[in-house]
């Protein structure tokens, strides 16, 4: 189905599909949703550039107390880093919700309505985002271990057909088991990953509590591997490239006036270059994230319409406006949650009527 509000068709949508429509949106709201992703990565910017500055100093610096200071300016700047990725996360909580209303009553995507969001909910999601990035380093560990294991296992038996069988053959069973095991892992990693993708979505978009959000998450989060994995890979890939654009000409610059900008001579690099290297990477990041937060955030209405029949609730909360407060349980989870300080009224008919009734 199509909305006549906005356009925006609401049906399942396969790897190629949500990637589409993401770049859609992208393209449709570029400059709201590039103010949007900034702040968080203007934040890990400022860590990544204390931390670029203590990594060159420490090591030369001829004075202790100047070493202690670099040391913790370092430290800080990691700290800094850390927030940085964690705002994203919490932003990306605040931009579904925007999302959703704007499928919902056509309200417009725009920066103040998403912090407005975080806002009413910000210690919830730094709770729910810390759960998530604990998650994730557990996730990292599993799939890292599973990666080692078939490894050491898969290297063993190469080195015992070598002895029984051509070279050539040892080293052939090695790459195909390796890589193998890279893409089993890889798939294992966004398989545990995926179980809390959209907590911070149900957090705003459904109201609901923090370990009630991560449960809902979990639940939500059947199949969605392959997705979730297109959509890393995309961007990934859009962001590297972005950077390479970008990175190029500050290369060719710095080579022309005698700087080596391999990163293998990266002590060696002049301040200006260093500092301009460091910023170029989360200038990309600036361009390339609402990508990401769009994407994830439509997986998640788009599990909400494969499991729950999302695009008929988004529909009939469309045409008919927030249902009133009865006392009334959905076995699933409301279109979007409201919050009764700032309820808006049910819509009128073109006759007065509410809900077009006469």
């Amino acid at each position: 189905m199509v909305t006549t509000n906005n356009h925006l068709s609401i049906a399942p949508l396969g790897a190629g599909d949500l990637i589409d429509r993401a770049v859609r949106l992208y393209r449709r709201h570029l400059f709201t949703l590039i103010r949007i992703a900034a702040p968080p990565v203007i934040v890990s910017t400022i860590g990544w550039i204390m931390f670029g500055i203590a990594q060159r100093a420490v090591f030369v610096t001829p004075s202790g107390t100047m070493l202690l200071f670099y040391f913790f300016l370092g430290a800080l700047g990691v700290i800094v880093i850390a927030a940085g990725y964690i705002f994203s996360l919490i932003v990306m909580g605040g931009a579904t919700r925007n999302l959703v209303k704007h499928l919902l009553w056509n309200e417009p995507v725009s920066m103040r309505a998403t912090y407005d969001a975080v806002r009413s909910r910000f210690w919830g999601l730094l709770l729910a985002t810390l759960i998530m990035v604990g998650w994730v380093g557990i996730s990292v560990m599993v799939a890292g271990f599973g990666w080692y294991t078939v490894v050491i296992i898969v290297t063993v038996g190469a080195m015992v057909l070598a002895q029984i069988a051509p070279v050539w053959m040892s080293v052939v069973v090695g790459v195909i088991g390796t890589v193998a095991a890279t893409v089993v892992a890889i798939w294992l990693f966004f398989f545990f990953v995926g179980r809390v993708a959209y907590v911070p979505q149900v957090l705003l978009v459904e109201g609901k509590g923090i370990l009630e959000s991560v449960s809902r998450s979990f639940s939500l989060a059947r199949g969605n591997v392959r997705r979730l994995m297109a959509m890393t890979l995309f961007v990934a890939f859009a962001v590297y490239s972005a950077l390479m654009i970008l990175l190029i000409p500050l290369g060719w610059y710095a080579y022309v006036n005698g700087v080596d900008p391999s990163p293998w001579n990266a002590a060696e690099w002049p301040a200006w270059y260093a500092i301009g290297n460091g910023v170029l990477e989360p200038l990309s990041r600036i361009l390339l994230a609402p990508v990401w937060i769009l994407g994830l955030s439509l997986l998640y209405v788009d599990e909400r319409v494969r499991h729950e029949g999302y695009d008929i609730e988004l529909m009939a909360s469309r045409q008919l406006g927030p249902m009133p407060d009865l006392n009334v349980v959905s076995p699933f989870a409301p279109a979007i949650s409201i919050d009764r300080r700032t309820l808006p009224p049910p819509p009128l008919s073109s006759s007065g009527k509410m809900l077009g009734l006469s």
